[in-house]
């Protein structure tokens, strides 16, 4: 059996209010929230977070490849997958590469890893935007989502892979020219033309192939960028009414290529044994996929669910630093100097350390070192160190300052010292908070984060932020 063994998905915690999009430009903003990566954050660091929440719900089952999607890459010339490898702390010998440029790549990379043998981590995620008051920017929205594809022997199936079916034509939809910040996209009517007729040709194809018929679906994702065609599809697939899995627009918004595999983990989350799952994609054609939960869907616990995740958002966030943290309102910087660029030699050198967050203890005295070090600063040992994975221990925080000087593309930093479940002390910086809101002995846990970016080269390190959910 071949199937879906663990699956999550990271929404960030930051959510714009559409109304405030209208307040501001005074424009029709609309109902609900958007999900909105930090200043932080980029599609590289939320597929670490949602591999990272896979990975801790499949027992101990470990992928052989991983793949990463995106519309949004932080590099071209190089590949981002090998990042979050290297975060996850993945073997050497596990391939990595990227599938990206367009919304399409995410499912595609799903469908290879169902079609392949071996255990395929696949990592999709997006950054949704838009010219201030499109379509785009208020009804885009921001996540990743990580499933991790292999057979029974790797793991316990919770999703039975069962077939597919697919439809491809080439038409001019919705396209982003290499170097250009924004989509543009054709007339609704003539997409919605081009798509429906595809996703009768799709959606027989995959019924035909498995053996079942639309009544037989339990429940039904659809999703695409061409928002009327997904609702049209909707309604003319012939399920029953209650089937259709929620699109999650009035919260998080259109997630672009991750959204397929974020409804996806959303279903299988509340899923029961034995329930036969549609995935619809509309996406320059249209692919559709069956899956059918087994009973071990009954004893799969997600790390975080999709679900807590939506209610542990903040919704305060102002419009005018959304469109800072997009680069469309350029603000006073701290008056300061910028960073130097990362060196590319050091990290190198502490590959552990700098991506998988790995602090050494000493064998001797039971020390902990913040980056590792060759001599114990408790007792003087030398070379006696054993690798000591941090990312997954949560913290307390002990002491912390407000920092309204120091450069930040986001000021203020909020700079703290926290101490790790079972020894250890750190100084990092927060993320994700209210600096009026912090104290002390609040809990945190560790994310991935881009500090900053010099030159293009991105530099990303470990910050804290407080459990929710």
């Amino acid at each position: 059996m071949r199937g879906i063994i663990s699956c999550a998905a990271y929404v960030p915690y930051q959510r714009l209010q559409r109304a405030a999009i209208g307040d501001v430009m005074a424009s029709a903003g609309g109902k609900g929230t958007r999900s909105v990566a930090s200043y932080d954050e980029d599609t590289t660091t939320m597929g670490v977070e949602a591999g990272r929440l896979a990975l801790r719900s499949a027992n101990g089952a470990q992928p052989d490849t991983l793949t990463f999607a995106t519309t949004v890459p932080a590099y071209l010339d190089k590949t981002n997958a090998t990042a979050i490898h290297a975060a996850l702390r993945l073997d050497s010998s596990a391939f990595a590469a990227d599938m990206g440029g367009a919304p399409r790549s995410g499912v595609a990379a799903l469908r290879s890893a169902l079609e392949r043998d071996g255990a395929t981590l696949v990592v999709t995620s997006d950054i949704r935007t838009g010219r201030p008051t499109s379509a785009d920017e208020r009804d885009g929205g921001d996540a990743a989502a990580a499933l991790l594809v292999g057979t029974d022997a790797q793991g316990a199936v919770i999703a039975e892979y069962l077939g597919c079916g697919s439809a491809t034509e080439e038409f001019l939809d919705r396209w982003r020219s290499p170097g250009d910040a924004y989509s543009r996209v054709w007339e609704e009517r003539f997409g919605e033309t081009r798509y429906l007729p595809l996703v009768d040709q799709a959606w027989n194809a995959a019924l035909k192939a498995v053996d079942i018929t639309a009544e037989q679906v339990d429940r039904l994702v659809v999703t695409g960028m061409h928002a009327r065609a997904v609702k049209s599809a909707a309604k003319r697939l012939g399920t029953a009414k209650d089937a259709l899995v929620d699109d999650l627009s009035a919260t998080v918004g259109n997630t672009g290529t991750a959204h397929a595999a974020l409804l996806l983990t959303a279903a299988l989350e509340s899923a029961a044994p034995g329930q036969t799952i549609a995935v619809v994609v509309l996406a320059d054609g249209v692919d559709v996929l069956l899956f059918r939960t087994t009973d071990a869907i009954e004893s799969f616990s997600p790390a975080r669910t999709v679900a807590a995740q939506i209610d542990a958002g903040s919704t305060g966030l102002p419009y005018s630093k959304f469109l800072s943290w997009r680069g469309m309102l350029e603000v006073e910087p701290p008056r300061r100097p910028e960073p130097n660029r990362p060196s590319a030699s050091a990290a190198g050198r502490n590959h552990d350390w700098k991506f998988g967050f790995v602090a050494a203890r000493d064998r001797t005295s039971d020390a902990m070192h913040f980056p590792p070090a060759r001599v114990s600063w408790k007792g003087g040992a030398i070379d006696d160190m054993e690798p000591a994975p941090m990312a997954d221990l949560p913290a307390t925080i002990v002491t912390f300052t407000v920092d309204h000087v120091s450069y930040s593309p986001s000021p203020p930093i909020v700079a703290a010292i926290v101490d790790f479940d079972g020894g250890g002390r750190f100084p990092c910086e927060l993320t994700d908070v209210d600096a009026s809101e912090v104290q002390l002995g609040d809990r945190v846990e560790m994310t991935f984060r881009r500090l900053y970016t010099v030159q293009g080269m991105h530099n990303y390190f470990w910050k804290a932020r407080p459990i929710r959910g």
